[in-house]
């Protein structure tokens, strides 16, 4: 079995953390302030509010729960939703905008920023392109079957392309049998109230995405956390659920339900598969795994994080995944024993009302898996996988001889940079689309409030020489805005030898 390779998580100095508070801290008082200025009517209020005469209903609008939209978020609001008028590809072109109001409101100025490099769309294996000569077969099914199906699987909406996608499917992923969703986060959060249920118990991963979440409140089931890829934490709660039982009746659950995802979207990290496996054998538990960022994207042969560790599929219960970033199209899949999947066809609320997959995403999805197997006679869909590995590698060992602070696992293709304090968060995005980069950067709530970060997400497409021009730039910027908050030392030097040459212990081991 592969050991994993190593995940980094340093910790920033404390006078990074102590800087961060204080930051926040200015800006809450600022924003008091400043809704004292707009309750006297010095400032003018952009927002919506309760009006008088409404004063003794329900209120419909909590004003106080949106202080800090509208006195944090909209001072930085430029950072995010920018227009994109082109492909998701490695360079991509930006609408230009401009606010007269303080981001209040937006008005584009009819220039584009030509040529951006695009370090934020998870296009992972670079199949999200215009290539002619690739799309003549989505091109035919679009002519053969149209754009819209115009109804549910379980009616009128199962075409032939969906059974042969799902029959791709299941033989990419060495499963029974798999079934396949119009829209990603509905796979989540349709399909996991079909499968547990009131009287079930799911242990849910602290770092879930939100999809999984909310099926899980869907579920009726009760829900504990454990926390991230803490092993000794899951199993405390797992002996806790088989000794004890339910609470006050103490009857055994009906189902005890582990879930987690292959790389986790906001850390970079990569769950660690064979522990899990494990532990839900020795408690006789069932596993649920989203693999939203890592089908495709990690992998020899880029079939997830299965590959990756070499289990066995057949050990995972339920394995989710999407086809929105490693195959450049839309939608999900459900995969496992034929059993599971027969079962969902009429019990999940995606395939009962929820309108089929248009016929050209799924010939999309079609194309670039067969591309991936090599099934297309070509070997441009493994140069691809390979070329990703390579890329995710290269960038992060530069990242971190530079002296920045990354998280993550060294094989993940999504690479957060902490940045921690809100301002240079602001000046860090700004300063990078001044450089024709184009980053994602995130922040409290969306992270810890000290762990404010900027996502980059690698690409097969992006050539070496555009990631020496984001390093370079990166470069300079965390010199200007003293980001290089790392105290570690890393060797120049590339990994001379794999670590599956040689016997070694776990690098969980404590």
């Amino acid at each position: 079995m592969r050991q994993p390779r190593q995940e980094s998580y340093e910790q920033a100095p404390m006078y990074v953390a102590v800087m961060t508070y204080l930051g926040f801290g200015i800006v809450t008082l600022f924003g008091y302030f400043r809704d004292f200025l707009r309750a006297v009517g010095v400032e003018k209020r952009n927002i919506a509010q309760e009006r008088e005469e409404q004063k003794d209903f329900v209120p419909l609008y909590q004003d106080f729960e949106n202080f800090y939209t509208r006195n944090l978020y909209m001072r930085v609001r430029d950072n995010w939703n920018r227009p994109v008028c082109s492909l998701p590809g490695p360079v991509f072109d930006l609408m230009e905008r401009v606010s007269d109001d303080y981001n209040w409101t937006f008005r584009l100025t009819g220039r584009t920023i030509h040529n951006a490099i695009n370090m934020g769309s998870y296009n992972y294996l670079g199949f999200a392109e215009n290539n002619a000569d690739f799309l003549k077969t989505v091109a035919a099914k679009t002519q053969q079957y149209g754009v819209g199906v115009c109804s549910t699987r379980q009616e009128l909406g199962t075409l032939s392309i969906h059974e042969e996608l799902e029959q791709l499917v299941a033989s990419f992923l060495k499963v029974e049998s798999s079934m396949t969703f119009g829209m990603g986060f509905a796979v989540n959060s349709m399909n996991i109230p079909a499968i547990v249920g009131k009287g079930g118990l799911i242990l849910s991963d602290e770092l879930n995405h939100t999809s999984l979440i909310l099926g899980a409140r869907l579920s009726g089931a009760t829900i504990r956390v454990f926390k991230h890829n803490n092993m000794h934490s899951l199993e405390k709660m797992l002996k806790e659920a088989v000794c004890s039982g339910q609470p006050r009746t103490h009857r055994p659950w009906k189902k005890i339900l582990i879930m987690v995802e292959g790389i986790y979207s906001m850390e970079g990290s990569v769950v660690r598969l064979p522990e899990i496996i494990a532990l839900k054998k020795k408690y006789k538990a069932y596993l649920y795994l989203d693999e939203a960022h890592s089908i495709g994207a990690v992998g020899p042969s880029g079939r997830g994080v299965t590959e990756l560790f070499n289990v066995n599929p057949s050990d995972v219960d339920v394995m989710m995944g999407t086809f929105t970033k490693s195959f450049g199209a839309a939608g999900g899949y459900i995969a496992g024993k034929k059993d599971l999947v027969d079962y969902l066809r009429g019990h999940s609320h995606s395939a009962v009302y929820a309108a089929a997959m248009s016929p050209p995403v799924a010939e999309q999805i079609i194309r670039a898996m067969k591309c991936i197997m090599g099934s297309d006679g070509s070997t441009e869909g493994i140069r691809r996988v390979r070329q990703l590995a390579e890329n995710t590698r290269y960038f992060r060992a530069r990242l971190k001889e530079m002296g920045f602070i990354i998280y993550g696992n060294d094989d993940s293709p999504v690479v957060p940079i902490l940045l921690y304090m809100p301002g240079k968060v602001v000046a860090f995005a700004r300063e990078m689309l001044e450089r024709k980069i184009g980053v994602v950067v995130v922040g409290f709530p969306a992270t810890p409030i000290t762990e404010a970060r900027a996502r980059f997400c690698l690409s097969a497409s992006h050539s070496r020489a555009m990631l020496n021009q984001v390093l370079r730039h990166m470069n300079e910027v965390g010199d200007n805005l003293c980001l290089k908050f790392s105290r570690l030392k890393y060797s120049s030097c590339p990994d001379l030898c794999d670590e599956t040459d040689f016997d070694s212990g776990s690098l969980y081991d404590p």
